[in-house]
């Protein structure tokens, strides 16, 4: 039998919400691969480490990658990762045996902690026109995807949907945006686990210590070396103590590392020089970028409540050419090498 405790909050009438413990979840070895649809329009050929012509997908399914982390938007510019193509794809996904995890950014475009964007056919309403339209949106997501992992809000550090949910300037109001997509998605699931996601380990504690009357299961964060430090002790340890102090789950919802400080396209690179990198132990080599996910793999494994890692951008070749200007910040980082030939690092997404 589960028992739900809940503690009243003498200053601000709030209910704290604690978990029971429950048997650990399934281990999520994850990769983002939000853009592919757009990417398979140029019909790229993709080849399995042992150099065989093979399906995108399946050489995901074949490395033991059981979950797709897809973002969404609510009114993008183009198709690209809107509601429709967003669910188009997650159906294909299901039928290859992925589970899915939605990140909804509510936004019309990339939302992170220096940018959390109103939609455009948001702006100008009143705040409880904005908490229905959050609530009603959420609803639709859930209910027509069945996502199994809802992720409220993109790296929220500092709210989402400025300025009504700032976390710092309105904090009350934040608190109600993300009770609604919260409401929305348990009262269209009752299977789908809710991630809170915070980008880097810095502030990390006072921002889940903002969450306790936040209805939600996991704990998520972003892990990039070259803006969330150097130490992957440091990442350990801050896991395991967000993970015990809020008694919830917790994995790293976005991480990537580079195979070479090349490039195969003219789109400027984020990571391509030494001092962006853990060295010596994770040079930007194929051995380095296979060596940095065992590592991670092997850190959450270890964390008590750690439920698994996401890697981001895992399909991020370039696909426009090597001329392009508009096409892949990422391709030294992407899961494929500059032939598209899959790279030693799919290896480690194997769960033992």
């Amino acid at each position: 039998m589960l028992f739900f405790f809940v503690v009243i909050s003498c200053d601000k009438g709030d209910e704290t919400i604690t978990t029971p413990e429950n048997t650990k979840s399934e281990f999520i070895s994850a990769v983002d691969i939000s853009r592919y649809p757009e990417i398979s329009r140029s019909n790229p050929i993709f080849y399995d480490q042992e150099g065989n012509r093979s399906d995108f997908l399946n050489i995901l399914k074949e490395n033991g990658i059981n979950t797709v982390r897809l973002r969404i938007w609510v009114n993008p510019s183009t198709e690209h990762s809107g509601f429709d193509e967003v669910k188009q794809f997650s159906q294909t996904l299901k039928s290859h045996g992925f589970k899915i995890w939605l990140t909804l950014h509510y936004s019309d475009t990339w939302a992170d902690p220096g940018q959390q964007n109103v939609p455009s056919e948001w702006e100008g309403i009143s705040f409880a026109s904005l908490k229905d339209s959050v609530y009603n949106y959420t609803e639709k997501v859930v209910h027509e995807i069945s996502p199994s992992y809802v992720q409220i809000g993109n790296e929220i550090n500092t709210g989402f949907l400025h300025p009504y949910g700032h976390i710092t300037n309105n904090y009350q109001q934040f608190k109600e945006l993300l009770h609604s997509g919260v409401a929305a998605t348990r009262a269209n699931s009752d299977t789908a686990k809710i991630i809170i996601h915070f980008a880097g380990i810095e502030n990390s504690d006072w921002f889940f210590n903002q969450m306790t009357t936040i209805d939600y299961d996991i704990i998520g964060l972003s892990y990039y070396p070259i803006w969330h430090g150097k130490s992957l002790e440091s990442l350990k340890t801050k896991m395991r103590s967000l993970s015990e102090a809020h008694d919830k789950e917790i994995l790293i919802a976005e991480t990537a590392y580079p195979f070479t400080l090349d490039w195969n396209d003219w789109t400027n690179n984020i990571v391509g020089l030494d001092d962006q990198l853990i060295l010596p132990d994770y040079p930007a080599s194929v051995e380095g970028q296979r060596h940095f996910i065992k590592k991670i793999k092997t850190l959450a494994k270890e964390v008590k409540n750690g439920i698994g890692f996401c890697y981001w951008g895992a399909e991020l070749i370039a696909w426009k050419g090597s001329q392009a200007t508009d096409a892949s910040p990422w391709e030294n980082q992407a899961l494929f090498d500059f032939q598209n030939k899959a790279l030693p690092v799919l290896g480690e997404f194997e769960i033992e």
